[in-house]
């Protein structure tokens, strides 16, 4: 009987620490996880696969069409930006040739007031120098032809002057239209006569 009266001591303190160790996984001491049958299927078994991969296809579907969305915002916003500068690229050009504009009115008017031409050849002489400042200012300058070899990349040939001898062969004989470079680049040719 003592053995019983034992046994039944150690029930009793076991019970009182099952109900402690009841809340609390044996070798973690955290809480347990009561797990029901649902569950144990679920965490057994993985997402299916074809659900995976409809799930990746979405979001690579909408990371597809958010860069083709934005890519064509950019290519809109880029055509905007050259089609304005396009239309609005001269302005720094024409706002500096306005003052020479108002030049050309004023010496209009005053053109009427006086009789001598001298005057008048003066003003208009002034205004031209003003006119190729501002030009040269933007990178505008004349191709010079004076004595110059005759070279097709800058000259354009109208006229053969024969008979003008061997030392003005192939040369430039005289200029009939003023040739212009911008920035070292011909954007007119320069009308010339040349020797043969």
């Amino acid at each position: 009987m003592e053995e019983k009266e034992i046994n039944k001591e150690q029930e009793e303190t076991l019970t009182d620490k099952e109900a402690v160790v009841e809340d609390t996984d044996e070798k973690t001491d955290e809480p347990r996880e009561e797990v029901t049958e649902g569950q144990t299927e679920e965490a057994g078994e993985e997402k299916d696969p074809l659900e995976l991969a409809n799930e990746q296809i979405a979001d690579l579907k909408d990371k597809y069409l958010r860069q083709v969305a934005e890519f064509d915002n950019y290519r809109k916003r880029t055509l905007r930006e050259r089609a304005e500068l396009i239309l609005n690229g001269g302005e720094k050009v024409i706002t500096s040739l306005l003052p020479v504009l108002d030049d050309m009115e004023r010496a209009i008017a005053n053109g009427a007031k006086t009789e001598d031409p001298n005057v008048l050849r003066e003003g208009m002489e002034l205004i031209y120098h003003k006119l190729t400042k501002v030009l040269e200012g933007h990178g505008v300058n004349k191709i010079d032809t004076k004595d110059a070899d005759f070279d097709t990349d800058i000259h354009e040939a109208v006229a053969m002057v024969p008979g003008m001898g061997d030392d003005k062969k192939g040369k430039v004989i005289d200029c009939l239209a003023t040739g212009y470079k911008l920035n070292d680049k011909v954007i007119r040719h320069a009308k010339v006569a040349v020797g043969s």
